[in-house]
């Protein structure tokens, strides 16, 4: 069975962002999900001096080769002040200094929510640009706007059917692509 890893670019117990990668899981059949709570998973802040003195986390090095096993990667990406959150960025830099090719040739799923009406828009245009820096191919993107308004975290659905369709759409193209 093909393995897709989940997860979001947030490291906050809240995250509206984790909130759609369990819908988007969700709606998935047929693979092994690993979906991740980064909320459970502190890194130091990034240098080259704590690296140095302290190397790399076990749990780093267990996500890197989780990576490397996957299929694919869905990610949603949140947005601090027009940019990826420095949680996301800290852990892409942590990553890529142990594999710097840790995403090679893995087809992602890009979303990206927040309260705000362009949806994370910004971020997720950062994170593609990014993403294949590291091996990432990027193959569908998805961005849910006014997050309140779109999204019932009571039901954990997309309650905009319009949003919703093109949510699925994006969705059951990127499944068709690791088939």
């Amino acid at each position: 069975m093909k393995k897709i890893i989940a997860f979001a670019g947030s490291n906050s117990s809240t995250s509206i962002n984790y909130e759609l990668v369990k819908y988007t899981v969700s709606l998935i059949d047929d693979f092994d999900i690993q979906l991740l709570n980064m909320a459970n998973m502190p890194f130091p802040m990034f240098s080259e001096d704590e690296e140095r003195e302290n190397g790399y986390k076990n749990s780093l090095i267990e996500l890197k080769d989780d990576f490397l096993e996957a299929d694919g990667v869905v990610i949603s990406v949140n947005e601090h002040n027009g940019n990826p959150s420095a949680y996301f960025k800290n852990l892409l830099d942590w990553l890529s200094r142990v594999e710097y090719k840790f995403l090679q040739d893995k087809p992602v799923f890009l979303m990206g929510t927040s309260a705000g009406k362009r949806g994370a828009i910004s971020s997720i245009t950062i994170t593609e640009q990014t993403l294949p820096r590291f091996g990432a191919v990027v193959e569908n993107i998805f961005s849910l706007p006014s997050y309140e308004e779109n999204f019932s975290k009571k039901k954990g659905v997309i309650v905009n059917e319009e949003l919703k369709q093109k949510h699925q759409e994006q969705l059951d193209d990127f499944l068709k692509k690791l088939s």
